[in-house]
């Protein structure tokens, strides 16, 4: 009982850390409750997943045309992570761009919470992108995709914590990285690795490659600059692999 209550507070914890669902935890987290929220990611991006396709699904029903519906779900998708992954990938796009190749003053502009020209861009591309390829998925009927871009995002993230070592000494990962238990974290990821070769078939297979090919060249930049990940390279693999996933489903469909 006492395992299972320590399994439960990690998943609480993981969406309290990657959502903005009303979660209580009570009394507060203790720090090897971080490492066991991680191995709890890919569930927290499932549930992201389902939210997403049910209002899809409603949205169908409703008759809603695919382009404002494209639009809603991206809204749900920002607003149930309040924008946590986005505002990672704008803080290392600033980062990578302003601190020319040095780790202590990429780590540097990252801590800045002003956001410069290389966040903004990247910001407007990336969920530009995702209306697009959302309203192209809607065309196509491709829900399932839809649901899996969340769980693959989640997935990478916790993989990140395995392939490499926390950049910083304190940070919202440190404890994580301190406390990972990666027997937990192998078996979350691979089960979500095994999900879409398995629930979208050729297609879930394309998305599969596309999240491993974001995350291998996003391991290599990292330990090439920073000998490490931070919480906004995490959220920045995050935004990367969702959008990645979601162009090769539709490629893939078409």
């Amino acid at each position: 009982m006492k395992r299972f209550r320590v399994r439960h507070r990690g998943l609480l914890l993981a969406l309290a850390l990657l959502t903005r669902l009303p979660v209580r935890l009570a009394p507060p987290p203790q720090e090897h409750e971080h490492g066991e929220a991680v191995a709890a990611y890919p569930l927290v991006g499932l549930l992201l997943g389902a939210l997403l396709v049910a209002l899809a699904m409603l949205g169908f029903w409703l008759g809603l045309p695919h382009g404002p519906l494209a639009l809603l779900l991206l809204i749900l998708w920002v607003g149930l992570t309040g924008a946590l992954h986005l505002d990672g990938l704008a803080d290392s796009a600033d980062a990578w761009l302003g601190g020319q190749g040095d780790r202590e003053r990429t780590l540097k502009i990252m801590k800045d919470p002003a956001c410069g020209p290389a966040g903004v861009v990247s910001l407007v591309l990336v969920l530009l992108g995702k209306w697009v390829v959302l309203n192209g998925l809607l065309d196509l009927g491709a829900l399932t995709a839809i649901g899996l871009a969340p769980l693959l995002g989640r997935a990478a993230a916790a993989w990140l914590f395995m392939a490499l070592p926390y950049a910083r000494e304190q940070g919202l990962g440190s404890a994580g990285a301190r406390h990972l238990p990666r027997a937990a974290v192998t078996l979350t990821v691979t089960l979500a690795a095994l999900a879409p070769p398995l629930l979208a078939g050729a297609a879930g297979l394309a998305m599969l490659v596309a999240t491993a090919l974001v995350c291998a060249a996003g391991v290599t930049l990292m330990r090439r600059r920073l000998g490490g990940f931070t919480g906004d390279t995490a959220g920045a693999l995050v935004e990367t692999v969702e959008l990645a996933a979601l162009l090769a489903a539709v490629l893939y469909t078409v």
